[in-house]
């Protein structure tokens, strides 16, 4: 790990605990909800919120957050990610950034994204990190503090560098868990989660049986479903969190 300042023996067993979660994490997890409110301890922040970049649709998905109101958060998925002045900067540093790196305070808090956005939930101070794995992008933790607070110090960007690889690959583990299912796909398994059978399923969708079972193992690969009830859980639990 790197060198890290500032760092007490609570620090440590924390971040120690941080790691040892994301390396037994299970496939299909939503370790970035499992992990956010302990990473804020960590960094002494007071807000957080992560990202999955969607290359086809060009723009960022399934987003979690904490400290932060929801309906300002549906405000940044369906306006403010489109006329944000910073985060495609940061995104591409691909590192632990501190978000005056790309764009000034005295800068930030003249814009729409900033007075609009992030300070009705009180986002003043920031740190944002890009995980990647080659070209592929896997995630994000875009980490806050109020303005009454001090601005994030070379601590907060070594503990998050030192956490990236640890990230990473629980990440590459999760990454399925991320990808659209297709319509015909959601069909079918919205049908098992309502207890339906195959045969029910190709009597209502008017497809062939052997089809019913393509989707279903498409679904459930993707959602990293070892059998059918695992995969009406996981559509229970995604309709709930959703």
């Amino acid at each position: 790990m790197v060198h890290v300042r500032d760092v007490s023996s609570q620090d440590l067993k924390l971040f120690g605990d941080i790691v040892v979660r994301l390396e037994r994490m299970e496939p299909g997890a939503d370790l970035r909800r499992a992990i956010l409110p302990d990473l804020l301890r960590l960094l002494r922040a007071d807000f957080g919120a992560s990202y999955i970049w969607h290359p086809d649709a060009q723009h960022f998905q399934h987003g979690v957050a904490f400290n932060m109101d929801p309906q300002n958060l549906k405000r940044y998925d369906d306006w403010y990610q489109f006329h944000d002045p910073m985060t495609a900067q940061l995104r591409q540093r691909r590192r632990a950034s501190f978000v005056e790196e790309v764009l000034s305070r005295r800068d930030m808090v003249r814009t729409e994204f900033y007075n609009d956005f992030l300070a009705r939930d009180g986002l003043h101070h920031g740190v944002n990190m890009y995980v990647f794995d080659g070209h592929r992008d896997l995630g994000d933790l875009r980490i806050w503090r109020a303005a009454s607070r001090p601005d994030f110090e070379s601590r907060e960007i070594d503990l998050l560098t030192g956490l990236e690889p640890f990230l990473r690959g629980a990440m590459l583990r999760a990454i399925h868990r991320y990808e659209d299912l297709t319509p015909r796909e959601t069909d079918v398994a919205d049908l098992i989660a309502r207890g339906c059978t195959d045969r029910d399923i190709a009597r209502l969708l008017n497809i062939g049986f052997a089809t019913v079972r393509t989707h279903i193992n498409n679904a459930m690969r993707k959602r990293c479903c070892a059998n059918r009830a695992e995969l009406a859980a996981t559509v229970v639990r995604e309709k709930a969190n959703s």
